[in-house]
């Protein structure tokens, strides 16, 4: 799985800007990891896990500033588009694919799917749009 290295920088590096902007020290940074992953370390962190930590963050006052999206494929961006629109149409009650794209796929985003990947996601997106009545399944 070599494109999870490339998407989980910057996702650490959102943590630790967190860290440094909150003032923690490494004593107070481990013990937040461990309360809220059970681990002392982010190198070993999951999305989920790292969507917890930046979570915890936010509710510590932590507030991102500007940052950019990092550059998402269009294939994932499809994926996105599709599930907000079943989404918004209270079809699906999460506001991202993520487990959809999980038990489709085996990976934890559509970020991190091969266009050839993706295809199959799409194509079912776009059948549960259809079979569901809505109009945004053209393409």
């Amino acid at each position: 799985m070599s494109a999870a290295p490339h998407n989980r920088n910057p996702m650490l590096a959102k943590i630790h800007i967190a860290k440094k902007e909150l003032g923690l020290d490494d004593d107070t940074y481990r013990a937040v990891l461990m309360r809220v992953t059970g681990q002392a370390s982010s190198a070993g962190l999951s999305f989920d896990q790292m969507d917890e930590v930046l979570a915890e963050f936010k509710a510590r006052g932590w507030k991102p500033s500007g940052y950019r999206r990092t550059a998402v494929s269009a294939s994932a961006r499809k994926v996105y588009a599709l599930w907000t629109e079943l989404y918004q149409a209270k079809i699906v009650a999460l506001p991202k694919p993520d487990g959809f794209v999980r038990r489709m796929t085996g990976k934890d985003r559509a970020e991190m799917l091969t266009p050839d990947e993706a295809g199959p996601v799409i194509e079912a997106l776009k059948d549960w749009i259809k079979r569901a009545g809505l109009g945004g399944a053209q393409k």
